[in-house]
């Protein structure tokens, strides 16, 4: 059964960005990997859900390459008549464990490796793109006012501009 998806984060106390960071000349690589660890969460409406609690995750990383995979699963040119199953993988780089997406016709199933007794979460693909997007643009806008500088960086321009709210 398919729900709503929600995508949500809370950043680590842990793991803080280094206090020298200057946010407005920061790397694409520092952007995805080096700052705003924490942790994230995916759940629908039916109460079904995945989150991590490692407390490490680089949140940026995470809702920008879950725009990435998104766009990747809608490769095809049949979309949402395609029967055959078209996976993609968002793994988590500082361990194993992964999230698999799996769509088939307008579908997409969410299984976490790391959860692998739960059901998995399923959403419409349409769905899934417009709220990855929508976490992408939240997540760019409270970082920005979190941290001054970032909102001058030409690498959060082009990932704003690349994947817009729909």
């Amino acid at each position: 059964m398919a729900g709503v998806i929600e995508l949500g984060y809370s950043l680590s106390n842990r793991f803080p960005d280094p206090p020298q960071t200057d946010y407005r000349t920061a790397s694409v690589r520092s952007l995805r990997h080096d700052l705003f660890a924490g942790d994230v969460y995916l759940e629908t409406d039916e109460g079904t859900g995945v989150e991590t609690r490692w407390s490490w995750v680089p949140v940026l990383d995470f809702a920008w390459a879950l725009c990435d995979v998104v766009e990747r699963l809608d490769d095809d040119p049949r979309g949402s008549r395609e029967a055959r199953v078209r996976t993609e993988d968002l793994d988590f780089t500082q361990n194993t464990e992964l999230l698999r997406f799996a769509r088939r016709f307008g579908w997409v199933e969410i299984t976490a490796t790391w959860r692998p007794e739960d059901e998995p979460l399923v959403v419409r693909h349409a769905e899934l793109r417009r709220e990855a997007r929508d976490f992408l643009q939240d997540v760019l806008a409270d970082l920005t006012e979190l941290h001054e500088g970032l909102a001058d960086n030409p690498n959060i321009w082009t990932v704003q501009g690349r994947y817009p709210r729909i």
